[in-house]
């Protein structure tokens, strides 16, 4: 992989940190102090709020892994150990995220019922899914590259 790709990839994990910096410092805020008006109502949005704050640390750590992996196969190192480990990191941090809005899917379900959206519990599920779609593929791409590390370990010892 050329240096020019990895630069464009360690510019689009720069550009997610600042827009998610972003929401957490400008847009949360405004929508805990938006929300003032049905005490009940308010207490379910600021539920999900602080979801959305909880799940930005393991967002930041797994962009923070993405980084520490696009480093390595900058150096020609992508078929090692700590590859694999920056993979494994990527797909517990993307379950987590995943279990963090599982749990305030209760408050998601509450706003679509007492609002009559129901369009409010798919933005829920489409984020669940959407961080589980990243723990699955981390792990899949984890597992064949220790496979590809076996085989070459193994084709190394036998010359």
């Amino acid at each position: 992989m050329s240096k020019s790709s990895t630069m464009f990839l360690k510019f689009v994990l720069v550009v997610l940190a600042l827009a998610a910096l972003a929401v957490c410092v400008f847009l949360l805020p405004a929508l805990w102090r938006g929300v003032a008006g049905d005490e009940m109502f308010a207490d379910w949005v600021r539920g999900i709020i602080i979801g959305m704050y909880v799940s930005g640390i393991p967002f930041y750590f797994a962009l923070y892994q993405s980084f520490k992996l696009l480093n390595l196969i900058d150096r020609n190192n992508a078929f090692s150990d700590k590859a694999v480990v920056a993979l494994r990191m990527i797909k517990f941090a993307a379950l987590a995220v995943s279990g963090i809005y599982t749990a305030t899917m209760p408050f998601f379900f509450m706003i679509g019922e007492y609002d009559d959206a129901p369009g409010v519990i798919v933005i829920g599920m489409a984020i669940i899914f959407a961080s589980f779609v990243v723990a699955v593929f981390a792990y899949v791409l984890q597992k064949l590259l220790k496979n590809a590390i076996d085989i070459k370990i193994e084709n190394d010892l036998t010359v």
